[in-house]
């Protein structure tokens, strides 16, 4: 699972370019079964005046646009942080093979936080690991977080 650390230091730099617009610190990279990235996002909902615009989501339509076909099979997602439902369903539509993620998301996450999206229900099956490099992931968060409060006081 060497390969799974290294791009999720990838979906972290996409977490970063989220940070400099002010935007929530969310990255996500998109890999085909070669290990080619192809696709990346970080969250942009504020930048974008879109709140369907999450990094995974970003990620997703940029492979699809890259590939010229909406199912995307045989690929991995990175995301820095546990998908919220919309990311999440996405994922199944676009027939992702796998969900690696790193911090668990306490107030959105659909893995296993909040909802737990009921997977084994649907036509596709998705393979998932959580806990990738979840304390640089959530320390990112924290981080950010930190200094927004800071700065409204």
């Amino acid at each position: 699972m060497e390969n799974d650390e290294r791009f999720m230091r990838l979906a972290i730099r996409e977490a970063g370019k989220a940070v400099k617009r002010g935007e929530v610190p969310v990255g996500a990279a998109l890999v085909d079964a070669s290990g080619t990235v192809i696709g990346r996002g970080s969250n942009s909902p504020i930048a974008k005046c879109d709140p369907t615009a999450h990094a995974e989501i970003i990620a997703l339509r940029k492979a699809a646009k890259a590939l010229g076909n909406y199912r995307l099979g045989g690929t991995t997602l990175y995301a820095t942080i546990e998908p919220c439902a919309m990311c999440l369903g996405a994922l199944l539509q676009a027939r992702v093979r796998r969900l690696v993620y790193g911090a668990d998301d306490p107030k959105a996450g659909a893995v296993r936080s909040i909802v737990r999206f009921p997977i084994e229900k649907t036509n596709h099956d998705l393979e998932i690991r959580g806990g990738v490099l979840s304390e640089e992931c959530g320390l990112i968060l924290k981080e950010f977080f930190a200094a927004k409060r800071r700065r409204t006081r």
